[in-house]
């Protein structure tokens, strides 16, 4: 049978149960067993596409279109696998897909409730995914605090499942903060004590207790939790800070976490098989290189909003021997006083990320300006992308050239709404999402960091490049090197006359692995190094092999 993990948190939100879920997959996985992952996020949002980054974090988006929370993107990159969209419910999509049953008449004239019908919803959603996909093992993550409202419809739907599988089938961990005071230097435990009462009254034990904390959990503590939370000590273990979040797995599996939850589930005893992950982390944690990246963009102030961009940033310096240090730069700064844009001259690389919006686009133009002008390394990606378009035809004499995103009623949009955009109204879920297939020239940048004619990227815009422009625009010197839609759509651009002067309409940071970096982040770091003096031999790149995705979206 199918085995289930569902992972809650208590105390507060972002302590790190995306990682300790992830790194429980993990865990399982190189005991040869099949596993995949899904999160729950309790608001009423139909999805994460509509959601401020600096409120939720990033939206990562999924191969088939998903606008999901961001910690699909950390399943994805500790297991190594896609992770399809209907593995982020939301209680918004669980309750449309019941009053749209309602208003069907499904339910014969029952009168719709929490319990059994939204608690239902939610299981058979659970049970379709190993049913469709034949996993061993499905790890559910419930988002938010034990405590809040909006949980309690999952949290109840956990319990019935554990009844209804059996206890052999279902596991319960929780994870909670053990803080410590700087006065006196003390481990508290009272907030996990009161966090697993809530639980408890709830209706669920945890079998397994994760403590987040800033160093290993001593005895005491320890033996308090087990006593008071009614778990044995051997339940009890320690998530503490680290310098990589890819050790986590490894500090969990050495204190025994593999093998106690393998006894419970009645897992094979497989040995785990260790040698690549560790050789990933060992990349990670010992460089013999730095390097120093800008990254030039307006929601900077919290590192969340960009995480599938750092985590691929890290994973190109690893894969090239280099410690990437990142500095944020809010480029609203660059508007206002265009003379800070020289700061950028001690950075040995320049990155200009996705986003939406007007606030700081100008500033982020400079940027690129002075990135191109000095030949410092660039990477821009989806609005980067477009405003290095945006930058270029300025550069080469079309005059107001802009976005019509910024200025609708520019003379001259270089970037433009894609045509199936147009009478759009509703803004979640329909912009161009998701993997397509994308061309590229042999001979070019991109060909060689790709190696192959024919790569799908995921993305997620809703404007392009202009057709009226591309002859004028390359006739000057740039180069469209990627084409997608029979050549309609521009998706890679570069400047050959410069080092590494390269950007992209979508978003490869989505596909970036440990062990198998992005090759536009790869050639990036690889140029970057290079502005060093430092010469990097080719790495790994990725195979990005054609896939078959399914768009529709329920609305």
């Amino acid at each position: 049978m199918t085995k289930y993990v569902f992972v809650t948190g208590g105390v507060m939100s972002g302590i790190g149960k995306g990682v300790i879920a992830a790194s429980i997959g993990k865990i399982i996985q190189v005991r040869g067993l099949k596993v995949t992952a899904v999160k729950i996020d309790p608001y009423l949002n139909y999805d994460a596409g509509t959601m401020n980054p600096y409120i939720h974090g990033e939206v990562f988006v999924t191969e088939d279109g998903g606008e999901t929370d961001m910690d699909v993107g950390t399943y994805e990159r500790f297991l190594d696998i896609n992770v399809p969209k209907n593995h982020n419910i939301t209680t918004g999509q669980v309750y449309f897909s019941v009053i749209e049953r309602e208003r069907k008449g499904d339910f014969l004239g029952k009168c719709v409730q929490i319990i059994p019908h939204i608690t239902d919803e939610i299981k058979d959603r659970l049970r379709r995914i190993p049913q469709d996909e034949g996993a061993d093992l499905v790890l559910v993550e419930i988002g938010g605090t034990v405590g809040d409202i909006e949980s309690l419809p999952y949290l109840e739907a956990a319990r019935q499942l554990r009844l209804e599988e059996g206890g052999e089938n279902v596991l319960n961990v929780h994870v909670t903060l053990v803080p410590v005071l700087d006065v006196v230097g003390e481990q508290k435990t009272k907030p996990t004590q009161h966090s697993v009462q809530e639980l408890r009254r709830i209706g669920v034990q945890p079998d397994i207790i994760v403590a987040r904390s800033k160093a290993p959990l001593r005895q005491e503590p320890r033996r308090k939790i087990a006593l008071f939370c009614n778990v044995e000590e051997s339940a009890v273990f320690t998530s503490q800070d680290m310098d990589s979040i890819y050790e986590s797995p490894l500090l969990l599996d050495q204190q025994g976490l593999g093998e106690f939850i393998a006894q419970r589930l009645r897992l094979p005893e497989n040995p785990p098989q260790w040698g690549p992950w560790k050789k990933t982390v060992d990349d990670h944690l010992h460089p013999a290189k730095q390097v120093n990246i800008a990254i030039c963009g307006k929601y900077t102030e919290l590192a969340d909003c960009y995480v599938s961009v750092n985590e691929a940033l890290k994973d190109a310096g690893a894969s090239t021997g280099a410690k990437v240090n990142l500095e944020w730069i809010e480029t609203d700064d660059f508007e206002t006083r265009p003379e800070k844009v020289h700061v950028l001259s001690k950075f040995d690389g320049v990155l200009v990320p996705g986003g939406f919006g007007s606030r700081g686009a100008e500033g982020k133009i400079l940027a690129i300006e002075y990135s191109r002008s000095h030949d410092i390394p660039f990477l821009g990606i989806c609005y980067g992308f477009q405003l290095a378009v945006v930058e270029y035809a300025r550069h080469i004499g079309i005059s107001n050239a802009a976005s019509s995103e910024l200025n609708p009623r520019s003379e001259h949009s270089v970037i433009d709404l894609m045509p199936e955009q147009n009478g759009v109204l509703e803004k979640g879920g329909t912009m161009r999402l998701g993997a397509h297939e994308i061309a590229i020239d042999q001979g070019t940048i991109a060909y060689s960091l790709y190696r192959n004619k024919n790569v799908w990227e995921r993305h997620r815009h809703r404007y392009e490049v202009n057709p009226k422009y591309i002859q004028e625009i390359t006739s000057k010197g740039l180069k469209f090197s990627g084409k997608s839609d029979l050549n309609r759509r521009m998706e890679i651009l570069e400047v050959p006359s410069n080092r590494f002067h390269f950007a992209t309409q979508f978003h490869a940071e989505f596909k970036s692995r440990p062990a198998r970096p992005s090759p536009p982040y790869f050639g990036f770091i690889q140029a970057a190094l290079g502005s060093k003096g430092i010469r990097v031999q080719t790495g790994p790149v990725i195979a990005n092999q054609t896939v078959q995705v399914n768009r529709s979206v329920k609305r």
